[in-house]
């Protein structure tokens, strides 16, 4: 194992990654903590450890830089004993390193039963800097948070914004311009349905598919069947279905209980339990809370379902039709979660699709389409009553198209479309 590790320290060393399209997120490559870079599989972790390389070799000796990805096969099947080969090898290597401090990126760590002790010991007893990557927020949750408690920053990774995707496709943000409006809202059509896996954008519509599924098998096999051992992989796969055909709706694990058994699934309200959570865990899904002062309150009520991308939900429709209106919802929850986890929905008499706290606190209500007066009452009075509760004064309508500033009693309604708003920084919670 030690003359492996040799090897891909060496190979890696020796490697041009061409050009890397940088992304909206700032992580240091000189800090006290353990850097963890947590998402879904394939939403571009490894590039982002790439690109943190890339700025170190401007400063520093590229062979004090030390990256093994943990899903290369020349690795398996390695244990945790393995791990203390690594430095080893590395320092037979380059014996004078010892002495120096060193970069050591760790991708898809969560691989290896107990990779947080060799971390946490690497981190106390020598000079370096350490970077993780994982697929499952159980690095974020449990491992995370007993193993690495203070000796680590966390940062969630995301398949590419909106914004993002502009970057990557050249195209010019400028509101100004005719022309540059022209190339982003082209963009965003293809960006909703097609979703932010990056691995997709320049691919046909088939491709795209084929990846899109490969990506989702992966997700289920690795990261949740093979882990937690699931017996009930139809009822899975099902779960997944429904939830990609569904996003934006409200769910109680009740209704769902009830739902599969009277179609003849043997499933016990735990287990449904369970695999909603594996889900989670493995950052497919998201189930949003209603907002209540009590957390038990928020347990009673349905949570609402979110998708980690959009482009999953074309392997599963069943329509013709692309049902804008969930995907619209689903790229406003997704925007908004990139910059909180603290992401609820708000009823009282009238449901308000999106309420964010972060240092400030949203309100956002999604309509794709408003084709009369009555939509826009029942849109703008449930945003009223959301802004009354939370004593605000100022709250947003997506749209498509339509574009304006609503006054009433309570402030001002920013009625806006769903392209520009993912392009306002200032004012939407990023």
């Amino acid at each position: 194992m030690k003359e492996i590790f040799k090897k891909l320290i060496t190979d890696f060393q020796e490697r041009d990654f061409g050009t890397i399209v940088p992304r909206d997120y700032e992580i240091p490559t000189e800090t006290k903590k353990i850097v963890s870079l947590i998402g879904v599989r394939r939403c571009g972790k490894t590039y982002m450890l790439f690109s943190l390389i890339e700025k170190l070799r401007k400063k520093i000796d590229t062979t004090s830089i030390i990256y093994i990805n943990f899903e290369d096969d020349r690795l398996f099947p390695i244990t945790l004993k393995d791990l203390d080969l690594l430095l080893e090898g590395y320092y037979e290597l380059y014996p004078k390193k010892r002495d120096e401090k060193v970069y050591i990126f760790l991708d898809e760590v969560q691989n290896i039963e107990g990779w947080e002790k060799y971390v946490r010991r690497i981190y106390d007893t020598e000079n370096a800097q350490l970077f993780v990557t994982g697929s499952s927020s159980k690095l974020l949750s449990s491992e995370i948070a007993t193993s690495l408690r203070g000796r680590t920053i966390t940062y969630e990774i995301f398949p590419f914004s909106f914004k993002e995707y502009l970057k990557y496709k050249n195209i010019d943000i400028n509101l100004y311009s005719s022309k540059s409006v022209s190339y982003i809202k082209n963009a965003f059509d293809t960006y909703l349905v097609d979703g932010g896996f990056a691995e997709t954008f320049d691919e046909s519509a088939d491709v795209q598919k084929r990846i899109l599924k490969d990506y989702l098998d992966l997700i289920v096999y690795k990261d949740i069947v093979e882990r937690y051992q699931i017996k009930n992989q139809s009822l899975l796969k099902h779960l997944i279905k429904y939830m990609f055909v569904n996003m934006g709706t409200l769910v109680s694990v009740n209704k769902l209980y009830n739902d599969y058994k009277s179609q003849g699934y043997k499933i016990g309200k735990d287990t449904l339990q369970d695999y909603l959570s594996y889900l989670q865990e493995a950052y497919t899904l998201f189930t949003v809370p209603i907002h209540r002062n009590s957390v038990k309150e928020e347990q009673r009520n349905p949570k609402k379902l979110y998708a980690i991308d959009n482009g999953f939900k074309k392997l599963f429709s069943i329509s013709a039709s692309k049902d804008y209106s969930k995907l619209y919802e689903n790229v406003a929850f997704l925007h908004l979660r990139r910059g909180s986890d603290e992401v609820y929905y708000f009823k009282q008499t009238q449901e308000v699709d999106l309420y964010i706290k972060t240092d400030k606190e949203y309100l956002v209500n999604v309509a794709y389409q408003i084709e009369d007066e009555k939509t826009l009452y029942r849109e703008t009075g449930a945003l009223a009553e959301g802004m009354r509760y939370f004593n605000l004064n100022k709250s947003y309508l997506i749209t498509s198209e339509r574009e304006e500033s609503i006054e009433i009693d309570e402030g001002s309604i920013e009625v806006i479309p769903m392209w520009k708003w993912l392009l306002m920084e200032e004012d939407n919670g990023e």
